[in-house]
């Protein structure tokens, strides 16, 4: 499953966290989970290396430390807020 952000030209994938199992991930992917409900993403790897989202890595590991409870890497901000980060690195 996947949806396109208007304007953006890469995917960015969700997935029903039900169903999710770290064999879904498509090679070059990874998955995330933010928000309030743990909604998961597929994000490209590539992302990493870029300085808003390492941003997004230190305040995981601040508040999750390397305990993530989702079993994958948990993101600490708002849906909308990852949405507007990835959107912003997807522009780039």
């Amino acid at each position: 499953m996947g949806f396109r952000l208007p304007g953006i030209r890469k995917a960015i994938f969700t997935a029903n966290q039900t169903s999710s199992k770290a064999a879904d991930a498509q090679k070059g992917y990874l998955a995330v989970y933010v928000g309030e409900k743990m909604k998961r993403f597929m994000i490209p790897v590539s992302y990493l290396n870029k300085p808003s989202f390492q941003h997004l890595l230190s305040q995981a590991e601040e508040e999750f430390g390397y305990d993530h409870p989702m079993g994958g890497l948990t993101i600490p901000c708002s849906e909308e807020v990852f949405q507007h980060i990835t959107s912003c690195l997807n522009g780039q």
